[in-house]
């Protein structure tokens, strides 16, 4: 059976940069083991498999895998799916449009505003399904340090400490201290398996960040190491900056109101990466958090399976 499908790069205004991200569209009649696999043959951080939609009332569901798992919940195939799908429903509008997209996904729907601008560049942005939830537990500094390759005391600044959060996607969330020690961070498998245990304990999605940038328009620098999903290293993760919500929240004494971050993600690999993450802090409490992006086509074309 033929299937459509498509490549965009994500995160990005400009193509081969960014996190590359395949759809499948038409995937009815795909089972789990089938989907995984073109996952793989795909090899790209994130494959999304469009479905008809459970609601009427919304988009499309959508299944999302890595090379090695399938995910819940992963902000890259939000925004590109949006995105796409926004194209592929308004293309011959001609003119600049403004939509809301809802996708449901395994974490629940997505509300999804989209901003297509024809001959420009296509935004989306979306409301987090499920706000983060920081756990009061979390490695010591000294034993991630080890397992990154860095010195004790390049973990942490100002308030942050190491954390454990999930918006969807559990992530071991690691401050350090200045671009040098994120650059030169390092997880390796066999020791991270030495100090954490087999498997990593559960830490094997790695989320490092920094508030020395690169970008002037950049307000934090992250990497993020996949070690459980099959992903060495990913250049643009926006499940990883759900779950930074929380531990911005929680550790970074914010204000009342709303608080905008521009996480640069990808640099080391080449690909660098753009994305919006906003907070609405009231009376104290994270009351809702956004993320946002651009995204580009670059290839489109058929799956003969």
């Amino acid at each position: 059976m033929d299937r459509r499908y498509a490549v965009l790069d994500v995160f990005t205004e400009e193509a081969l940069s960014g996190n590359p991200l395949a759809i499948v569209l038409d995937a009815e009649g795909l089972d789990t083991a089938r989907m995984q696999a073109i996952a793989g043959e795909f090899n790209l951080s994130e494959t999304v498999f469009v479905l008809p939609p459970e609601h009427t009332a919304h988009t499309a569901r959508l299944r999302i895998f890595t090379p090695g798992t399938e995910l819940p919940f992963a902000g890259h195939p939000t925004v590109g799916t949006a995105i796409y799908l926004g194209q592929q429903r308004f293309a011959d509008a001609g003119a600049d449009v403004d939509a809301m997209i809802v996708l449901e996904e395994e974490v629940g729907p997505v509300r999804c505003g989209v901003v297509l601008r024809p001959g420009g560049t296509h935004y989306a942005e979306f409301d987090l399904p499920r706000l983060p939830e920081v756990s009061d537990t979390a490695p010591g500094a000294d034993a991630v340090a080890e397992a990154l390759g860095l010195a004790p005391h390049e973990i942490g600044f100002g308030h942050y400490p190491v954390s454990v959060a999930s918006a969807g996607v559990p992530f071991l969330i690691v401050p350090v201290n200045g671009l040098d020690a994120a650059r030169r961070a390092q997880p390796r498998p066999e020791k991270w398996a030495q100090v954490f245990g087999e498997g990593g304990g559960g830490h094997d999605s790695i989320y490092v960040f920094t508030a020395e940038v690169e970008r002037p328009d950049a307000t934090l620098h992250a990497r993020m190491f996949g070690l459980g999903m099959g992903i060495g290293e990913d250049p643009a993760t926006g499940a990883a900056a759900a779950a930074l919500s929380g531990v911005l929240h929680r550790y970074g004494q914010l204000t009342e109101g709303s608080h905008r971050y521009l996480i640069e993600q990808g640099v080391e690999m080449g690909r660098p990466s753009l994305i919006s993450l906003e907070l609405d802090v009231a009376d104290g409490d994270l009351h809702g958090a956004r993320i946002g992006g651009s995204a580009v086509v670059i290839a489109e074309g058929t799956l003969r399976i």
